[in-house]
């Protein structure tokens, strides 16, 4: 009988190792899939995900599988391990997080995308390149609820001057504590923003936050639905202060040249995403998943049918 537990007992072990062993390597067990994706952790980059997955599912024969969600920095490096194929990311992105690079690196006279391109190229044996840009710029912006922005006449950072000191601001708390060109005090040093107070806080609270008048002045991402939820006025970095975040598919250079045969027109089906998606449709999409909770596949192949691109 004690036998008959033990052998039991190896079986049991023996499947919970093989599903930890699964769950660990990340590419997944016995997919078939051509192409894979690590999720993202935002429902821009979820819908852009799944733009890729509809598009090269509808006009190749390849498969997508998108996995699980992960941070941008761990799907970076997994991609560049060969574990994944591609990512939506954002020049901005690529040059700070991916490079460890910053804004005042960009030579003069050629573009933050340009630039990064050229130096994701100087890995030769990883190479990753971002293809070109979706139309959306996703940056940092400071948002104020519209009744303080009719209240005080504000249309630009700038017009926060003369009025900030009766303003609470409040942003996540590595906008405060990171030393980089794109923070807090970089931020208030160029405009002249002297605040009321300025309060750091969890990411997720910001919202709340601002919709229950427990700040005044906040940071946010220029395309996230919850910006209309939360009926806020974008304000125009007329200084130029954050850099840009251009939207575009993050892909391994080999991606072409593995489906070559199987997939020649791969380069040009990524290609319908050129200019795909404004900043106000994005705001339009995310809203439908964050705030109205729709499915992201529902929206997703939704926009896809109506810009005549999936049938």
């Amino acid at each position: 009988m004690e036998r008959v537990k033990k052998m039991k007992l190896k079986k049991v072990l023996a499947v919970v190792i093989a599903v930890v062993l699964c769950v660990g390597l990340f590419t997944g067990c016995s997919s078939k899939a051509d192409l894979k994706v690590y999720d993202g952790q935002f429902s821009e980059m979820w819908l852009v995900h799944r733009f890729v997955k509809l598009l090269v599912e509808e006009h190749t024969d390849l498969k997508v599988e998108i996995l699980d969600e992960m941070a941008p920095l761990q799907s970076y490096n997994e991609m560049k391990k060969g574990n994944s194929d591609f990512m939506n990311s954002y020049d901005g992105t690529l040059l700070t997080t991916f490079l460890g690079l910053d804004a005042s690196d960009v030579p003069a006279g050629m573009s933050l995308f340009d630039f990064v391109n050229e130096e994701a190229a100087k890995d030769t044996k990883n190479t990753v390149q971002l293809l070109d840009k979706l139309g959306i710029n996703n940056t940092y912006i400071l948002g104020v609820p519209q009744e303080i922005a009719e209240e005080y006449g504000l249309e630009t950072i700038s017009d926060l001057a003369a009025v900030a000191d009766k303003l609470v601001f409040g942003a996540e708390h590595d906008f405060f504590i990171e030393r980089e060109s794109a923070k807090y005090d970089p931020l208030v040093e160029l405009y002249g923003l002297e605040f009321k107070e300025k309060r750091p806080m969890d990411i997720t609270l910001k919202y709340s936050a601002v919709k229950s008048g427990n700040i005044d002045v906040t940071l946010v991402y220029a395309t996230d639905g919850r910006n209309k939820e939360a009926n806020l006025k974008l304000l125009k970095d007329d200084k130029q202060f954050f850099p840009e975040y251009n939207g575009a598919v993050l892909v391994r250079e080999d991606i072409f040249t593995r489906f070559e045969k199987k997939a020649p027109n791969l380069r040009e089906v990524f290609g319908m995403l050129n200019g795909l998606v404004s900043d106000e449709m994005m705001v339009e999409l995310t809203y439908e998943i964050d705030i109205n909770n729709r499915s992201v596949d529902e929206v997703a192949e939704e926009f896809l049918k109506q810009q005549g691109l999936i049938s």
